[in-house]
């Protein structure tokens, strides 16, 4: 018996021969609908030549809309990022707090922006800047972008930091407490160092849908996001929608998958620079008699 055996029954003949032939009609479906989309496609001329031709002979369409449209993707995605990690962090400690005066109104906080759609924060945002502040009209889509994206991720980052820590054993809290550690003490020296890398693919996963959800401030605000560059690229390159979506989804793509990558070289080094499995609490957290504060 091998040791996948012991997971699952194994498929015996007749299970094989259906399992291939579901294999087969899959493949023989997804064949013939991407043979009809095509044909479609090739209707409708968005196959021709001169459709794609622009990305690979007009340098203009790259630096008047495409990298512009992606130094303000980045712009947005890097601001909201830079905010949402530490004050998701916060939020998230701060749902563990013995006080209630902290744990009440961060758990608060925290359902709150975690229930209202990103888009809704957005638009809101915007109207709020509008109606209470002095910015100008070319600038506020991004601080709405921003604000938006700060709100919702933030919160879900918060309960990301909260299971991560929650996932740890519970005898390491207890043998913390043991040798007289306090709450920060032990956030800071054991329970934190040991969950960032439990999170780390969650907050991956949450960076990449930032990156992707800066494209909503360029559908309802006019932001001059990566996507919203599409409505010029088909107004002044004769309406070639298709070749202009399929381009900006490869970037898209590109970029979240150098983001994935920096993460798991990061994720690597992380486990490789652990010398044991518990903590060190550095000198300066401890009395000069040897104990701790």
């Amino acid at each position: 018996m091998s040791d996948l055996s012991v997971l699952y029954d194994a498929p015996g003949p007749r299970a094989k021969v259906r399992n291939w032939l579901y294999s087969v009609l899959f493949l023989v479906v997804f064949v013939l609908a991407a043979w009809w989309v095509l044909g479609e496609m090739a209707d409708k001329d968005q196959l021709a030549g001169e459709k794609w031709k622009p990305f690979f002979t007009d340098s203009r369409v790259w630096t008047t809309y495409l990298f512009p449209g992606l130094l303000n993707t980045l712009k947005a995605a890097g601001l909201s990022i830079a905010i949402a990690l530490p004050l998701g962090a916060i939020l998230g400690i701060g749902r563990l707090s013995d006080h209630k005066w902290v744990s009440i109104p961060a758990g608060a906080v925290v359902e709150l922006f975690r229930a209202i759609p990103v888009l809704l924060m957005m638009v809101f945002a915007n109207q709020a800047y509008a109606e209470f502040s002095t910015l100008e009209p070319e600038v506020r889509p991004l601080y709405a972008v921003v604000t938006g994206l700060v709100l919702y991720n933030s919160a879900v980052i918060a309960e990301i930091v909260r299971a991560g820590i929650q996932s740890l054993p519970a005898g390491q809290t207890d043998a913390a407490k043991a040798i007289g550690m306090r709450k920060g003490q032990l956030m800071s020296y054991v329970l934190l160092p040991q969950a960032v890398t439990a999170m780390l693919p969650a907050l991956v996963s949450q960076l990449v849908v930032i990156v992707k959800d800066t494209a909503l401030g360029g559908a309802m605000l006019g932001f001059g996001e990566l996507l919203g560059q599409i409505r010029e690229i088909t107004a002044n390159y004769g309406a070639n929608t298709i070749a202009a979506f399929t381009v900006v989804a490869v970037i898209f793509i590109l970029l979240n998958l150098l983001l994935t990558t920096l993460a798991g070289w990061l994720e690597s080094r992380i486990r490789r620079g652990k010398k044991t499995t518990g903590a060190v609490v550095p000198t300066a957290a401890t009395d000069p008699a040897g104990g701790l504060d």
